[in-house]
């Protein structure tokens, strides 16, 4: 996986919730934007929550296995500093927990990438950073998107996705339906 050069991936930190707040109001304004308060609620919460940096002074390592990135998503550590600045996110979290022969389930909850970053890779790696930490437990995982998002659609199908389900009116303050997708644990 590559990514442009400057970005770095590490994990998101409550300071950061001003910076995803306003990224929801530009990415979703229709479909109730999550609050400041609600990312500080999730990273609190012990769920994990990835950011993706652009950072000034940052090179390609090929020792590190991205072009152009550090990604450390266990530990949070990047070359990000001071002068970083957030341009996406993503969080899941565990629904169920297995027991014996049962799977843990959990559930991408956001992921979103500033709109002059798109198409670059950056929810790509962000998605994937998210699914390594799933696939660790061998958790299956579920996520909701909006019907009509097809670059959302094709990068999910793209990891493995497929759609299970449709949920009518599931964004409250548009109106739009999603479907619901499921990847099984791996």
């Amino acid at each position: 996986m590559t990514l442009p050069t400057g970005i770095v991936i590490d994990l998101l930190r409550a300071s950061d919730a001003v910076r995803c707040a306003e990224l929801e109001r530009e990415l979703f304004p229709d479909d109730h934007p999550w609050s400041e308060q609600a990312f500080r609620e999730e990273v609190r919460a012990g769920h994990h929550y990835l950011a993706a940096r652009s950072v000034r002074g940052a090179r390609s390592d090929p020792a590190r296995g991205l072009s152009g990135a550090h990604i450390d998503t266990a530990h949070g550590v990047s070359d990000a500093g001071a002068g970083d600045r957030l341009v996406g996110y993503g969080g899941i979290g565990f629904v169920a927990v297995g027991w014996g022969r049962h799977r843990p389930e959990s559930e991408i909850h956001t992921i979103g990438v500033d709109p002059d970053y798109q198409g670059r890779g950056i929810g790509r790696a962000l998605l994937c950073g998210l699914l390594a930490v799933v696939d660790a437990w061998g958790a299956t995982v579920f996520l909701e998107v909006r019907t009509d998002n097809d670059v959302a659609k094709a990068l999910y199908e793209a990891e493995g996705f497929t759609v299970v389900g449709l949920r009518r009116r599931y964004y409250a303050s548009s109106g739009a339906d999603a479907h619901t997708m499921r990847r099984s644990g791996r």
